[in-house]
């Protein structure tokens, strides 16, 4: 999300494959399929990139070889955004459960993956535990299941930065470390968890059962809103006595490579350097979240979900008083700004989840005499800088009192989600992004028009809208350009060299579980990328190397999405 000062790396890797993981037996990088696998009742398909076209497949059994489906290969078309010519290999009658792989005669075989109900249940422990990995405040530790993962705790020395206003210490403690970075930005911690927020309340029932092991694990509480409570821990040390919600809580410059509890750099309270020194994003992005997360503890923690609505009422008061107030960094502050010119959506975000808290008027006001200036789109997904489509399904989905809003924000909802079917249904890849969605996070937008499809799905059952979703998850998990899965320790051949600090001085040789690449990114922002070919296509702007920061970050509200999908493929009980 931010730029980060390049570090010493062995090699430029024009060929990502030369860092990636051993190849499993001969498997062929022509041919793209998501590693985890495919669910029984959902398409199977399948996309080979060959340089010459061939003209079937047989699906194997990976236990015995055995064959147990033929099928032909469509005629090759091209892709404009990857450049190759593709043809797919559809297997969707294929659904018994077990564990397969594809081979293409002429090309060659694929990775392995599986075919069941529950297989993504790994893939959500690993991306979902991931937070507990990006811990602040704290000692981290993995556990046996993966030995050396650890950290004491860090981050403890806390102030108030001379931008706030105040002076002295300041606690420091709990929050998520955001990115590539060791800093703590409110912003992103509120599309994050806000999503993850989301996942809790729309698929609790699938995602209950699964256990993370964290510290808390075992309390009574969900270990998903376990590991939430954790960064809502943060955000409320962040609210001032007046209600506004400093922006971020950083160090004034970015530590080195160094492990969490080795950077010694003071993490300081950030403000906008003159009064009223909070600022709006910050404190709308805050209520909404804590108004959520009022309706998430009630069953579990009646006095903490007073003490979330409590403080997104504060907040709101705050807004009223300061709608627009933006945030950029003080003199000699380099870490992330996450600045944010217009904060209108957030306001409106925030407006929606309280009204659908308390019911009171106030909010429903507000939201009803400024949703019609939002629109959710087919062209752009909701993110961090974005928010106006959680405000509008909140209050969708939230049973919102106003008929005509209600239509109107169903019938758009809609209408932008068929759009973005279309559009993934013609995709060589079967993906839904567009070629300005080649960006840094490009990755962060296949997930977030999954979840974009998702809700739709919520709003009107429709198995267009799930498989579509499904598609954007086959694309991070290995069904793209380079037949790599996107998330670490994830498939036979996941990406190995995040720009992550927590990763690369930790003595391990693997990468910590779970973390979602930020992906290609075509606007060369890094020394590395710059020495790509001129004229590589959008889609093959990647590196899987750790001086890659603009294609190979990672962050948190990335996950989040990852997260949300994910735990909507789970068998609920």
């Amino acid at each position: 999300m931010v730029l980060y000062p390049l570090v010493p790396h062995m090699k430029i890797a024009l060929l990502l494959f030369a860092s990636s993981a051993a190849f499993a037996a001969d498997a062929s990088l022509s041919i793209k399929l998501d590693q985890a696998g495919y669910l029984p009742d959902a398409p199977k398909i399948a996309v080979v990139a060959a340089p010459k076209p061939a003209a079937e497949f047989l699906v194997r059994s990976s236990a015995g070889d055995a064959v147990v489906l033929r099928g032909k290969l469509t005629a090759a078309r091209p892709d404009a955004d990857s450049g190759d010519a593709v043809q797919l290999a559809d297997f969707s009658s294929l659904t018994a459960p077990g564990r397969y792989y594809l081979e293409v005669p002429g090309v060659g075989r694929s990775w392995n993956f599986a075919i069941g109900a529950d297989v993504y249940r790994r893939a959500y422990y690993l991306a979902m535990r991931s937070f507990y990995g990006q811990r602040c405040g704290t000692a981290v530790d993995l556990g046996p299941e993966f030995p050396g993962y650890r950290h004491d705790a860090c981050h403890l020395e806390g102030a108030w930065h001379a931008s706030s206003g105040k002076t002295g210490p300041h606690v420091s403690r709990a929050g998520w470390h955001d990115a590539g970075d060791y800093g703590r930005y409110i912003v992103n911690s509120g599309i994050s968890t806000g999503t993850l927020l989301w996942t809790w309340e729309m698929f609790a029932a699938r995602v209950n059962p699964v256990k993370l092991n964290l510290p808390e694990s075992g309390n009574g509480t969900p270990d998903i809103l376990n590991e939430i409570k954790w960064n809502l821990d943060w955000m409320l040390t962040m609210q001032d006595d007046d209600g506004g919600v400093f922006p971020k809580q950083t160090s004034e410059r970015f530590c080195g490579f160094v492990m969490p509890d080795k950077d010694t750099l003071v993490s300081y309270v950030v403000g906008t350097g003159q009064d009223p020194y909070k600022t709006s994003c910050s404190t709308a992005d805050f209520a909404a979240v804590m108004a959520i997360a009022a309706r998430a503890f009630r069953p579990f923690d009646r006095a903490y979900a007073d003490r979330c609505l409590a403080a997104a009422r504060k907040a709101w008061a705050w807004i009223a008083l300061h709608p627009d107030v933006i945030f950029h960094n003080p003199p000699g502050m380099n870490t992330g700004a996450y600045g944010d010119s217009n904060c209108a959506d957030e306001r409106l975000w925030a407006a929606a989840e309280l009204a659908r808290s308390t019911g009171d008027a106030m909010y429903e006001n507000y939201f009803l005499a400024h949703y019609a200036e939002f629109h959710p789109a087919a062209t752009r997904p909701q993110s961090w800088a974005n928010v106006g489509n959680l405000a509008l399904w909140t209050y969708l989905l939230g049973g919102g009192k106003n008929p005509a809003a209600v239509a109107a924000i169903r019938r758009e909802s809609l209408a932008a989600a068929d759009g973005v079917v279309e559009r993934t249904a013609a995709n060589g890849y079967l993906n839904s992004l567009t070629g300005k969605d080649y960006e840094w996070g490009s990755n962060g937008n296949a997930a977030n028009y999954a979840v974009q499809l998702l809700v739709a799905n919520l709003i009107h059952p429709d198995l267009r809208y799930r498989n579509a979703a499904l598609d954007n998850l086959h694309y991070l998990l290995g069904r793209n350009a380079f037949s790599l899965s996107f998330v670490t320790r994830l498939g036979e051949n996941p990406f190995r060299h995040p720009h992550n600090r927590l990763g690369a001085p930790n003595g391990n040789t693997e990468p910590w579980p779970g973390l979602l690449s930020g992906g290609p990114n075509p606007t060369r922002e890094d020394p590395l990328t710059r020495q790509l070919p001129p004229g590589t296509p959008p889609a093959k702007m990647y590196l899987d190397e750790l001086g890659s920061y603009s294609t190979n970050e990672i962050a948190i509200n990335w996950n989040a999405a990852l997260v949300f999908t994910l735990a909507a493929t789970l068998p609920a009980q």
